[in-house]
């Protein structure tokens, strides 16, 4: 039983093709083909070569003119290459063209990306996600696949009933089922995902979503700031299933911060809407904290491509208190650390807790509108309004009288007219 577009067993050695495309700002492309690099390498594939090549006018047969072609194929076999690796998205038809030519392994960024995500899921969610997002990818690329495509007899018996159904033929019907089958488990999955937020929002509990770029430090930012041991490691997509702890906030306020899937330029589409249902965290979060690596050069570029994901999601008009991470790293601040439309950026190591203090009193600022502050005499038979406060409040003062409790309370807005008969007049 097979789900996706194998490739050869043994691919070892990539040859990597940037291609710089008219209109395309300078260096953009060499800027790609260095993550493309770094995408590769994190497959455990090694870079044998690599080159960028201009795109006047994209051809049908390869993208490429057919001259282009020849001379990197020429450049890949020197060097032995059992791989080329285009940063571009071919069409299926393309890709054939291009193994015909080549005689080996031809992949583009998309496949790429879908196989670190096959190798990174762990949850039964993010598996389903990527199975999902890879069957759709190679469904037009079954005839690249397979060497068994030979047609299947019609039937026994002294006459034949004509050739019958291609193997090919069989084969997408089989992967068409499978895609059915996925949508279908997947579709329980989130039931049971939007069944875990109704059982949260019944202590209603301020949410922030963490969002960024890959390898940014949003797993170890959420570490620093809960005291958690999420995974956190210096790689591309360390992490791809959505994780929440609980912080608080310097008055005690309980905050829900859920660390997300990281982006990447050119990030394929399937994957954009196989994690829709994960990354719906980021939607439905009071406000996000956008975590940015600053130690990157091409730090600007990863900040507008995290805004354009969250546009496709519906999410880039939330409020942001963008983070500007991995400080220790920069021997000066970039230009890029001035105020925008979002608020000034906030300049953090989440590695070494530096900033850390004044990112929490922005995310306590975010909540103020959430929150009043309430200074309550409450009656020793109203424990029920007492409990309800520690649960869903944050209480800052609390000392039992003769008269009764009182209290100095952060009390949720919806909550403060069952506490207005009890609040202590100046």
């Amino acid at each position: 039983m097979f789900d996706v577009r194998e490739k050869p067993k043994m691919v070892e050695r990539a040859y990597l093709v940037g291609l710089a495309q008219s209109g395309e700002p300078d260096g953009e492309a060499s800027s790609l083909l260095d993550e493309l690099d770094e995408l590769v390498s994190t497959l455990g594939i090694g870079i044998v070569g690599r080159e960028v090549v201009r795109l006047r006018v994209p051809q049908s047969r390869f993208l490429l003119g057919a001259g282009k072609v020849e001379q990197i194929v020429a450049r890949a076999r020197e060097v032995e290459a059992d791989c080329l690796v285009l940063d571009a998205e071919l069409t299926p038809a393309q890709q054939r063209n291009w193994e015909s030519a080549s005689g080996i392994c031809v992949i583009d960024r998309q496949e790429i990306i879908l196989d670190i995500f096959h190798e990174r899921a762990s949850t039964r969610e993010a598996v389903l996600q990527v199975e999902l997002a890879r069957a759709e990818h190679s469904l037009p690329r079954l005839k690249n696949a397979w060497t068994h495509l030979s047609r299947q007899r019609g039937g026994g018996g002294v006459t034949q009933r004509g050739e019958g159904e291609a193997q090919i033929e069989l084969d997408a019907r089989m992967v068409r089922q499978r895609i059915a089958k996925l949508k279908q488990e997947l579709s329980l999955v989130v039931r049971h995902r939007q069944t875990q937020r109704k059982q949260r929002r019944k202590v209603p509990v301020p949410t922030t979503a963490i969002v960024g770029y890959t390898n940014a430090g949003k797993s170890t930012l959420l570490n620093a700031l809960t005291g958690a041991s999420v995974l956190s490691e210096d790689k591309l997509f360390a992490t791809l299933d959505p994780t929440t702890r609980q912080m608080r906030l310097p008055s005690g306020q309980k905050l829900l911060i859920t660390d997300t899937v990281g982006f990447v330029r050119r990030l394929p589409h399937q994957l954009v809407e196989a994690f829709k249902a994960t990354l719906e965290e980021a939607v439905l979060a009071d406000f996000l904290i956008h975590v940015v690596d600053v130690s990157n050069p091409e730090f600007e570029e990863h900040l507008h491509t995290t805004m354009e994901v969250l546009k496709e999601l519906g999410a880039d008009e939330k409020r942001i208190i963008t983070v500007y991470n991995k400080i220790d790293r920069c021997v000066d601040m970039p230009m890029g650390f001035r105020q925008n439309r979002k608020g000034t950026p906030v300049a953090v190591s989440a590695l070494d807790g530096d900033g850390l203090p004044e990112l929490m009193e922005r995310c306590e600022a975010m909540l103020e509108d959430r929150m009043l502050t309430m200074e309550l005499l409450m009656p020793f038979d109203r424990y029920d309004l007492i409990s309800q406060l520690h649960e869903q409040g944050t209480v800052r003062e609390e000392r039992a009288g003769e008269e009764g409790v009182h209290m100095v309370a952060n009390v949720p807005v919806r909550l403060a007219s069952s506490f207005d008969r009890y609040k202590v007049l100046s």
